[in-house]
């Protein structure tokens, strides 16, 4: 892309006959966007067409942003390759993954009540539940406890010989 020009070159060395643009897109939070076009004279005869264009007239259309974004994304993925940011991103990804257990683990994308109060209740033993399910499989700690004596629950399964559930989330199946 050569923005002072306003040309675009492709891989097999054609330059695009037109550059139009910016133009706003759909969405409002979108970047606008440089639609370069190139003619079907340019593309027909060209022995890569296949796996540049499935259009059926065989005319290319190349969008893509403005100088200024574009600038600015090169510099974003050039900084993403340095050590320092792995770093920082790696805390980031933990967060992430912890949302998108709530979310997709554990129903959390819709509340089961109506009311900021009882979302609050829902969202705070959720997390509880998660978190003591996320206890429950570290490892035991260096010091050794003594056992807890089985609850009244565990006694009547246990006399009964019903196999104790692994996990809470485990008594619906």
């Amino acid at each position: 892309m050569d923005y002072d020009r306003q040309q675009v070159t492709c891989p097999q060395g054609q330059v695009s006959a037109g550059w139009h643009g910016p133009y706003p897109t759909s969405s409002p939070t979108a970047a606008p966007l440089i639609v370069a076009r190139f003619t079907k004279s340019q593309c027909r005869p060209c022995p890569a067409r296949t796996q540049c264009t499935s259009t059926a007239d065989s005319a290319r259309t190349v969008g893509f942003p403005p100088r200024g974004l574009r600038d600015l994304q090169l510099r974003a993925l050039t900084e993403q390759q340095t050590p320092e940011w792995k770093a920082r991103y790696a805390v980031r990804s933990g967060v992430e993954g912890t949302v998108n257990e709530f979310a997709h683990g554990h129903g959390m994308r819709r509340c089961r009540y109506r009311g900021q109060g009882k979302a609050h209740i829902q969202h705070v033993l959720t997390a509880i539940a998660v978190n003591i399910e996320r206890l429950s499989g570290l490892p035991p700690a260096e010091e050794t406890s003594m056992p807890r004596r089985p609850t009244a629950f565990q006694n009547y399964l246990d006399q009964r010989e019903i196999p104790r559930p692994k996990s809470w989330r485990t008594l619906g199946t």
